[in-house]
């Protein structure tokens, strides 16, 4: 295979690792952009929330309208958005400006995260398929790993705003190469379940508001109440509506697969037990330690570290390992990582609380590492290729979903920076992860389809 034929992995690999570094990238800034901006401390918690909102409430909609429209043209009008986006960013003269320019950002990486896995999937099949999936499950990984590192580094070295100054060439880069690599995608039918999309986008939001209102306000509040009642109401009809409909945004057949459901158990639990945790981390590293930005971002790279090496060493082979192992073992791993951390608690002293942080990074690192290169096609390998696009963006949906979900709980459950405060943060993200690893296991074991990943272009021809 001639270099010029990995020039679309390529293009996807930098699109991923700029829209899921940009999730977290602006943790470890906050503190500096609220000096910088004058802004509050409900104002910042927006700054970070108003991108993982948007990217998680968009997907499962956007990977609908790349499957009807093309996703070449989806993926390209993403892209353009977020550039735009990330450079009002750079240069906002309020908070309030920097709010609504990373809504912007979310609403784009929607669009890319959706449509990425399917333009991969078009343009290789066979082992080539098998390899781009992992290196591209590779990339997404180390993203949400290293965005907290990256943040640390750039604030520290320059200020806030070379965050997202350091976003604005990559994005055209990402652009110009997507315009060249990506072949144009076959549209689907036309018929769009706008109804559907409609609904599911408003029981996503609903149901993210409700858990980071829950963590920021409590969960008893009016608000955090009325959000939980309104997804659960968007949510009781959009089910309804999708066994009803003439063209389902979702198809109900694909949840009738527990290979499929046990994909979408582990990328939640995956996301939210290995990089839930990181934000509290990074606040008792600086608060309770007093480590610097720059030195609680170099703590933190351990993980992304553990990432790459297993990647690098393992990632295209674990695409013919059986799911029990690479999805459920290494969700379950990212959960022992967790309790790991524990021991921070029993020696809070240098040499054994540094030790129990290693171990419990290098463990998240390596079970991510599993999980992540495989998560692509295990998502699509049971769904009709015209539906490619919405199942990948349902598995990056509900992976996104873990990860607002365990920032939320890990923020309200950190008692601040005393020796105890990650006490339940990190019991919170261990339980879940081990469970739904385990969950995982048992569905694909009870799974009626092989617990393999199998691309769509060869079961085709089987």
């Amino acid at each position: 295979m001639s270099a010029r034929r990995w020039l679309p992995l390529i293009a996807a690999c930098i699109g991923t690792f700029l829209l899921l570094t940009y999730a977290t990238i602006t943790t470890i800034a906050v503190p500096a952009i609220a000096v910088g901006l004058d802004g509050s401390t409900g104002a910042m918690s927006w700054v970070v929330d108003a991108y993982t909102l948007a990217l998680a409430a968009l997907l499962v909609g956007m990977g609908a309208l790349g499957d009807a429209w093309g996703r070449k043209r989806l993926y390209i009008c993403g892209l353009v958005v977020f550039l735009v986006a990330t450079a009002v960013c750079a240069i906002a003269p309020d908070v309030t400006v920097l709010v609504v320019a990373r809504g912007a950002q979310g609403i784009a990486g929607a669009a890319m995260f959706a449509t990425l896995l399917p333009l991969l999937g078009d343009a290789y099949s066979g082992r080539d398929r098998h390899v781009a999936f992992a290196a591209w499950g590779a990339v997404a990984g180390l993203a949400a790993g290293i965005g907290n590192v990256a943040g640390g580094l750039l604030t520290q070295s320059f200020d806030w705003r070379a965050v997202f100054y350091f976003g604005i060439p990559v994005a055209a880069v990402a652009l110009a190469m997507a315009v060249f690599c990506f072949a144009d995608s076959e549209r689907g039918d036309g018929n769009i379940d706008w109804a559907g999309i409609v609904l599911f986008t408003l029981a996503a939001v609903a149901a993210v508001l409700g858990v980071t209102w829950g963590g920021d306000i409590g969960w008893a509040s009016s608000s955090t109440v009325l959000a939980f009642l309104i997804a659960i109401g968007a949510l009781t009809a959009f089910v309804s509506w999708q066994r009803r409909g003439s063209s389902p945004m979702l198809d109900p057949a694909l949840f009738r697969s527990l290979k499929f459901d046990g994909v979408l158990v582990a990328a939640f639990g995956y996301y939210l037990a290995a990089y839930g945790p990181l934000v509290v981390l990074s606040l008792w590293l600086q608060n309770g330690l007093e480590l610097s930005a720059s030195a609680a971002a170099l703590v933190l790279s351990i993980q992304p570290l553990a990432f790459v090496f297993v990647s690098a060493l393992c990632g295209s082979r674990l695409q013919r390992v059986d799911l029990r192992l690479s999805l459920g073992f290494g969700t379950v791993l990212c959960g022992i990582g967790c309790v790991a951390m524990l021991y921070v608690l029993a020696e809070p002293v240098w040499p054994a609380l540094i030790a129990a942080l290693i171990a419990g990074l290098i463990l998240t690192g390596v079970g991510s590492a599993m999980v992540s290169p495989v998560l692509p096609g295990a998502a699509m390998s049971d769904a009709p290729a015209e539906r490619a696009g919405t199942a990948s963006a349902t598995a990056n949906s509900s992976r996104q979903f873990g990860l607002a979900v365990g920032i939320a709980l890990c923020g309200s459950l950190f008692a601040g920076p005393d020796e105890f405060a990650l006490l339940w943060p990190l019991v919170f993200c261990a339980g879940v992860g081990m469970l739904t690893g385990l969950v995982s296991i048992l569905l694909f074991s009870r799974s009626s389809t092989p617990a393999t990943v199998q691309p769509i272009a060869e079961r085709a021809h089987t």
